[in-house]
């Protein structure tokens, strides 16, 4: 059975937890902050509100049902697809855009190779 890490999301009105490999979750927390060091220069009308890591852990055991844990490829589909969908064609979304695809097809093959 594969290890997975846990990354603490934080936004505006909730934390939640994207469960990843082990092997990648270092690699949405880079993401995470490289998105946060960029976004801002974005100038679209609609950019995406988005969450900060704020921790990983080995383990979780929720207490409260309201924090939800998403699967790391979901959230980095969700992430991929709001990005998308902003109007701009200019530096930086392009560069941003390909390190959530990146990202995304690393967590797609790891996913097909964990499923044989």
């Amino acid at each position: 059975m594969p290890t997975m890490r846990y990354v603490l999301m934080k936004n505006e009105s909730s934390v939640f937890f994207v469960e990843m490999p082990d092997t990648h979750a270092y690699q949405l927390s880079a993401l995470n902050l490289r998105l946060h060091k960029e976004i801002d220069k974005l100038t679209a009308d609609r950019v995406p509100q988005l969450a900060y890591a704020i921790a990983e852990c080995d383990n979780v055991d929720l207490h409260d049902p309201s924090v939800r844990i998403l699967s790391g490829l979901d959230y980095i589909n969700e992430l991929e697809q709001d990005f998308a969908a902003v109007k701009e064609s200019a530096y930086p979304l392009i560069a941003l855009l390909t390190e959530i695809r990146a990202l995304q097809a690393q967590l797609e093959q790891w996913y097909e190779e964990e499923m044989i």
